[in-house]
């Protein structure tokens, strides 16, 4: 099941479905979280994703990723950021790892740090190989 079904929605059939797949994604919603991704950072890369839900462009990049992402959990961990509901984290990510904001946006996060940010269109999961 995709991100955007479970945003959207997803025919009676998908629903039934779901149960049997697991989520790809963790979201971020609250401080502790942001704390906890810093942690996990020190053992595999964390990826951060900024999402904007109004966005077409930002729907796009998301769908495209979500889509391409193939990596286990073992590998890498990946949390989405809805922006309008949780401007705050997005701020305090800006802070913390002295990024601009953007949407969309992926960071990640590998011992504390962000080593690398990109947005828009660049966003791709061949980006996210050279910190496996």
């Amino acid at each position: 099941m995709s991100f955007l079904n479970k945003i959207f929605g997803s025919s009676e059939n998908e629903k039934k479905e779901e149960f049997s797949i697991e989520p790809k994604f963790y979201t971020l919603t609250s401080m502790e979280e942001l704390e906890t991704i810093e942690t996990i950072s020190y053992e595999k890369p964390v990826v951060l994703f900024k999402h904007s839900t109004r966005c077409s462009i930002s729907r796009f990049a998301l769908k495209r990723f979500d889509t391409e992402y193939d990596f286990s959990e073992e590998q890498i961990n990946w949390y989405l950021l809805d922006l309008l509901n949780y401007r705050d984290l997005s701020n305090e990510i800006a802070r913390r790892y002295n990024i601009e904001h953007q949407s969309p946006q992926i960071i990640i996060i590998r011992n504390g740090k962000a080593v690398f940010d990109t947005s828009h269109d660049a966003i791709g999961v061949y980006d996210l190989k050279q910190f496996i």
